[in-house]
């Protein structure tokens, strides 16, 4: 089977997740070994379920994105075939009758809250705890800012980036993020540095000591 490694099988191809995809998988698999199922919200081009089930044979995975996009995601999936990825569904996170009806032991998402508006991160957060079972995991993956403080001089530009190209769009707060997640009876249990400028943020819904 042809692994997704290139530009040319591999419909709107992202080399930052190519690049990243590995550090991603070391840091979920304590998570994702002993888990069943996955809704991966903003999932783009499909490269992260694709790598991740391929090792992960027992997961079932939902991958989401928005109308515009599904087509070309499902067209990646369709021509790799894993068999523990279903199609993909349309999900606007600020829409309450668009998000799944099932529950899952893990929701993850890499790369989205800075794309969204901060209205629809708030409304991520509102809406994602119904698709949540009981001890499941929500891991979000992405710069953020400490003490509105930038990590690094490269996400600082990144962020004048996003703002030219979106106004709406931006580098979020870590301590904003939490607290939604917060209200909505999540922990957060780890805070990874990861390449990049990037952290890899883990809560959890189980009780936690």
């Amino acid at each position: 089977m042809t692994l997704l490694t290139n530009e040319e099988n591999t419909l709107n191809f992202s080399p930052s997740c190519e690049r990243n995809k590995d550090a991603i998988l070391a840091r979920l698999l304590p998570i994702l070994s002993s888990k069943n199922s996955v809704l991966e919200i903003g999932s783009y081009s499909g490269q992260h379920a694709l790598h991740i089930c391929r090792l992960l044979p027992r997961l079932t995975w939902q991958p989401s994105d928005q109308l515009s996009l599904i087509n070309d995601l499902n067209e990646n999936l369709q021509h790799h075939n894993v068999n523990n990825i279903k199609p993909a569904i349309n999900l606007d996170v600020s829409n309450a009758t668009q998000w799944p009806a099932e529950k899952y032991d893990v929701i993850f998402s890499a790369n989205t809250l800075h794309i969204m508006s901060w209205q629809h991160v708030v409304a991520m957060f509102k809406h994602l705890p119904q698709c949540l079972n009981n001890n499941s995991y929500l891991c979000i993956y992405g710069p953020f800012k400490y003490n509105g403080k930038y990590t690094s001089v490269s996400n600082e530009n990144f962020q004048q980036w996003l703002q030219n190209r979106d106004p709406v769009s931006g580098i979020r707060d870590f301590e904003k993020t939490n607290e939604l997640a917060t209200n909505v009876g999540l922990k957060l249990i780890h805070d990874i540095a990861m390449p990049a400028n990037n952290q890899l943020l883990i809560w959890t819904n189980k009780n936690v000591c």
